[in-house]
């Protein structure tokens, strides 16, 4: 074999080679990242400490919940909630009993396992409860987004978490949300779907500070 022979078979085998190095990806190579979870594909953990909630305690023939639904206008009132474990209306004042109910405002402190409150210390009448009025997250400041956009977005939620929402409206350029917990997971996940400063998502459970 000529010189020029050996040199354009060996030119070959190189490109060859390389076209293959190149077509070939690498074991270590990164994968690409998964996109982030919608709202409603998560659910936040349970609380690991005490929380308060405030409203209406309502015992309903020995079944005894904390009212975060609506309530009804006729006399006595009815609702329904979280079940309440632990409940004692002996340490408790300013009730109101009629035709096998009984009911009261309180600030309830306890444990949530996510399905009910097991009660660790005697419940304060809402008229006695003076809470720190909570942080407003916006600080004041207008939202950005557009009343048709904001009214979409409202209603997107409402659909995905369901019962989860205790109130859900437009103010101020926001969609508000509170639901019944949330550690930040609800939070997150709108605003890596919706974008920052949209939604404002608070929490009717308020860990014990």
């Amino acid at each position: 074999m000529s010189t020029t022979r050996r040199i354009s078979a060996t030119a070959v085998a190189v490109l060859a080679l390389t076209l293959t190095a190149c077509a070939t990806p690498r074991a270590d190579a990164p994968a690409a990242a998964p996109p982030p979870p919608k709202l409603g594909d998560v659910r936040p953990a349970p609380p690991t400490s005490d929380i308060v909630a405030q409203g209406t305690v309502m015992d309903d023939a020995g079944e005894i919940s904390l009212c975060t639904g609506p309530m009804t206008m006729i006399y006595p009132p009815q609702c329904s909630g979280i079940p309440l474990e632990g409940w004692d209306w002996a340490a408790a004042d300013g009730e109101e009993s009629a035709e096998g109910r009984t009911w009261g405002t309180y600030a309830v402190t306890g444990g949530f396992d996510g399905e009910r409150i097991t009660v660790t210390a005697p419940p304060i009448p809402l008229a006695l409860y003076d809470p720190m009025a909570p942080e407003d997250p916006t600080g004041g400041a207008p939202g950005k987004t557009d009343e048709a956009t904001l009214a979409e977005i409202q209603q997107t939620v409402t659909d995905r978490l369901g019962d989860e929402v205790q109130v859900a409206y437009v103010e101020n350029g926001y969609v508000h949300v509170q639901v019944l917990w949330d550690d930040g997971t609800y939070q997150d996940a709108a605003d890596a779907e919706f974008g920052d400063d949209v939604v404002i998502v608070t929490t009717l459970l308020q860990p014990v500070s």
